[in-house]
């Protein structure tokens, strides 16, 4: 599978199971993998825009796509990773994104899993400034929520998502001057992450 070379960003449009398995060990992995809430099914109503109904979240990646990725991150990090304590072991530093907004139609903030045995930590970021982002994709992270996210993984030079989505954790990584790979089985989202994933070169 070739991928897509933009600066130091190693792109793949494809299934993870069938890329991981290629890739070499990592300094961390930073990812969101769909939860199975069904999320891509939304209509637009309450502040959700349009963002077409597709299949992509209706069912979680199984037990062995969490194999095949968590050894490879020196540093690991797993946003939903309330909803996968089933193929998780147990750890102490949880990260938090607290949205500052309650009764919302998803939850009031987010809980991230990492391999790290240290202190939970949080971050308050209001969705109201997340959407300033310009969000392309129904579950996508602020820029400073990633952001912050490689700060907590402990400087990793070089940072794996093996679900890429519209590519915020690549955005975050070429902005921080990290190395970046990542991977997307959806043709509609990776070419937005190839796009968004240029311009930070080109704003750089």
């Amino acid at each position: 599978m070739k991928p897509v070379i933009i600066g130091n960003a190693t792109l793949y449009c494809g299934d993870c199971r069938d890329v991981l398995p290629l890739l070499q060990k990592v300094d961390a992995v930073i990812t969101d993998p769909p939860y199975g809430i069904g999320a891509a099914q939304e209509k637009p109503h309450n502040g959700w825009a349009d963002y077409g109904v597709s299949d992509w979240d209706l069912s979680r990646p199984d037990q062995e796509v969490f194999n095949l990725f968590l050894h490879l991150g020196n540093s690991v990090i797993v946003w939903g990773g309330n909803y996968f304590t089933d193929f998780l072991p147990p750890s102490m530093g949880w990260l938090s994104w607290d949205k500052g907004q309650e009764g919302f139609s998803l939850a009031d903030f987010e809980l991230a899993w990492t391999n790290k045995n240290k202190a939970a930590r949080r971050i308050n970021y209001p969705r109201s400034l997340a959407l300033k982002d310009g969000k392309q994709h129904p579950t996508q992270k602020p820029l400073a929520v990633m952001k912050w996210c490689i700060d907590q993984a402990g400087n990793p030079k070089t940072i794996l998502d093996p679900f890429m989505g519209s590519g915020t954790t690549g955005v975050a990584a070429v902005q921080m001057g990290r190395s970046f790979i990542g991977i997307e089985r959806e043709e509609r989202y990776f070419q937005i992450a190839c796009r968004r994933i240029e311009d930070a070169y080109r704003q750089g």
